[in-house]
């Protein structure tokens, strides 16, 4: 198998939607299914080099997601050789992007999705170009709306939330901290994030009507942190908490013990969002930067 040459490739990047259930995360890990190693193995089989023999390319990814964590926006950028570009499109007049995206779709499972294939711009990194990542966190708290056809991707709560409750709660966490009591433990993981929305809804209309909806943006997370910040704040939306018992929780040093996680199955990356295609250099350099300083691994960690 060809291992790719760092120059002479072309950088792409994927725009990807999954369903988390049936996957062990995002990373690749021996003997298990993940996202990461079901496209890495379908770009083994679509790939050639001028030789015909597979090329083994890696994956980048904006957000690593968890077992049973699902993405709407996942984004990931890969390296492929110019000749294995060029012959994408075979003998019919598709663009090599179009070529690509339907040979990779046409060897991928049912619950990946490859969204998008474009040339990523100079400078483009998933990981590190990414300015901040929106997740959504659905709830059902009312058994006439509880639908097993949705349960996959709903977290049933069997008690009534109050969104005012939930939206007083939630504004004090918002801010750049420490989210230490909010996250597992990570070495060399720094758990300072600017978390800059974290907001509740009932929905009133569509596909998520009924529902109680979080919508939480960050420039990064750490890991768990998501589904950790829901299972404080439900407790204090269902009425078993105050605030008062948030400000202690959120007070510890180091994990808190009284913080539950919430399933992974109600969580969705929906949207990663990079700066402009002139500032995708720079925003790299300084989130790289930042990590080498010593503020630790500022990649967004499993939630």
């Amino acid at each position: 198998m060809t291992m790719l040459v760092p120059s002479e490739v072309v950088r792409v990047r994927l725009d990807l939607s999954y369903d988390g259930t049936d996957f062990a995360g995002w990373a690749v890990q021996p003997g298990l299914r993940t996202v990461q190693g079901d496209i890495e193995s379908a770009l083994s089989r679509i790939l050639r080099d001028d030789a015909g023999a597979a090329v083994s390319v890696r994956t980048t990814v904006a957000g690593r997601t968890d077992a049973g964590v699902h993405a709407r926006g996942q984004v990931a950028h890969i390296d492929v050789p110019h000749g294995s570009w060029a012959r994408m499109p075979g003998r019919s007049r598709r663009t090599p992007e179009q070529g690509f995206r339907d040979r990779l779709d046409g060897v991928l499972s049912e619950d990946i999705a490859i969204t998008g294939v474009s040339i990523a711009p100079d400078g483009f990194d998933a990981r590190f170009s990414a300015t901040e990542r929106r997740y959504a966190y659905r709830v059902c708290d009312d058994v006439a709306l509880r639908d097993p056809l949705t349960r996959r991707y709903v977290t049933w709560h069997g008690r009534t939330l109050d969104v005012d409750e939930l939206n007083a709660a939630s504004a004090t966490l918002i801010g750049l901290r420490d989210f230490a009591p909010f996250c597992r433990a990570r070495d060399g993981a720094t758990t300072i994030r600017d978390l800059t929305e974290l907001s509740w809804q009932r929905v009133p209309s569509g596909a998520d009507a009924g529902l109680v909806v979080a919508t939480v943006r960050a420039d990064a997370f750490c890991h768990s942190m998501v589904r950790s910040l829901v299972g404080a704040l439900l407790a204090v939306g269902e009425g078993r908490r105050d605030l008062a018992w948030l400000a202690a929780a959120a007070a510890t040093s180091g994990r808190s013990g009284a913080v539950k996680v919430a399933p992974a199955r109600g969580l969705t990356l929906e949207r990663v969002e990079y700066p402009a295609d002139e500032h995708l250099a720079t925003r790299a350099e300084a989130t790289r930067a930042r990590r080498d300083a010593g503020d630790g691994d500022l990649r967004e960690e499993w939630n």
